[in-house]
């Protein structure tokens, strides 16, 4: 008896001691908006600066005989006048007003524009990353269940070409076999089903082959834990160990690599959506760059951004769910 008692004395001070080092999901969560939103309002000053380096404005959208009177009027009309950080104060306070700038480009709300292009990056980043993870889920298991057969190295090889070969090189190779030589799918441009086939394919590659190698090497590892010795010992079926007890300790990786690779998407799949001629956010910023416009540059960033941090806080849920060491408040 004494034994045992202070068997179970140890054991609830140890859990007592864990439940007090683990956040909580609310604290958790709470410090993780604390964080994104440091790098957000410093990934704005950044952007702020750094798009001032491009060059005059004023010089790209009058001509080249245009006056220096022409040219003092420009700066002025837009604010380029004054210094960097009476500017920076005006932005600063334009969006606590909820007003981010007018485009140089197209004398429209800066907003407008972003808002014209963020769906089409978000559907074509929600449907590539769904339908990555569909298929990682599907074969990785599959590999890992007989690690070094036939499968196994057919997946592994293939999954580490996908992962390696630059995205750019995929798009134009697409390109050129199936627009070009065989006449199959469109070039560029949005519309129907075949405008989507390439850019899907191409940015499924790369996000498939990290997600099936992250998703093999935890679940090998996963299933020579005890607990699946366990598992086995008392009968439960192979297909349950496999896809319902490996699979659910497995996924906490899998969404951190998904997590990553759909930030990059959100971010604007920008070799993608240039190669592709798709109106997503990724070409509008290449373009906004290009052309000084330094608001919607701005105002892109800030969306993007934006949309990255609630990502992030879904993400963060995902973990609390799938992880039980994080409980609810």
């Amino acid at each position: 008896m004494p034994q045992a008692t202070a068997k179970r004395t140890v054991f609830e001070t140890g859990t007592s001691s864990c439940n007090t080092r683990d956040p909580t999901l609310i604290t958790f969560l709470a410090r993780r908006m604390i964080h994104n939103t440091i790098a957000m309002v410093s990934l704005i000053v950044l952007v702020f600066i750094m798009s001032r380096l491009t060059g005059d404005p004023a010089a790209l959208y009058l001509p080249e005989d245009a006056t220096a009177d022409q040219l003092a009027a420009f700066r002025a009309q837009h604010g380029l006048d004054e210094p960097v950080w009476i500017q920076f104060l005006n932005y600063m306070g334009g969006i606590a007003h909820l007003d981010f700038g007018v485009s140089l480009r197209r004398g429209m709300p800066v907003m407008d524009i972003v808002f014209e292009a963020l769906p089409w990056t978000l559907r074509l980043a929600g449907i590539t990353i769904f339908l990555a993870m569909l298929v990682a889920l599907s074969i990785g298991p599959i590999a890992a269940y007989r690690p070094g057969s036939s499968l196994d190295r057919v997946v592994n090889v293939l999954s580490l070409a996908a992962a390696s070969t630059p995205d750019f090189w995929i798009a134009l190779v697409g390109i050129l076999v199936f627009s070009l030589s065989l006449g199959w799918l469109p070039t560029s441009g949005v519309g129907g089903l075949p405008y989507w086939i390439l850019p899907i394919a191409v940015l499924m590659l790369k996000i498939t082959g990290t997600t099936t190698q992250v998703v093999r090497g935890s679940m090998i590892s996963t299933l020579a834990m005890p607990f699946i010795k366990g598992a086995r010992a008392k009968g439960v079926q192979e297909q349950r160990i496999v896809f319902a007890h490996a699979l659910r300790n497995s996924a906490i990786s899998a969404i951190t690599v998904a997590g990553d690779q759909a930030r990059g998407l959100i971010n604007g799949a920008v070799v993608v959506e240039s190669v592709f001629g798709w109106p997503g956010v990724g070409k509008l910023l290449v373009d906004s760059v290009a052309q000084r416009d330094f608001a919607v540059v701005q105002a892109t960033v800030l969306v993007t951004a934006t949309c990255i941090f609630l990502l992030n806080a879904v993400l963060d849920v995902c973990y609390a769910l799938l992880d039980p060491r994080i409980r609810l408040d």
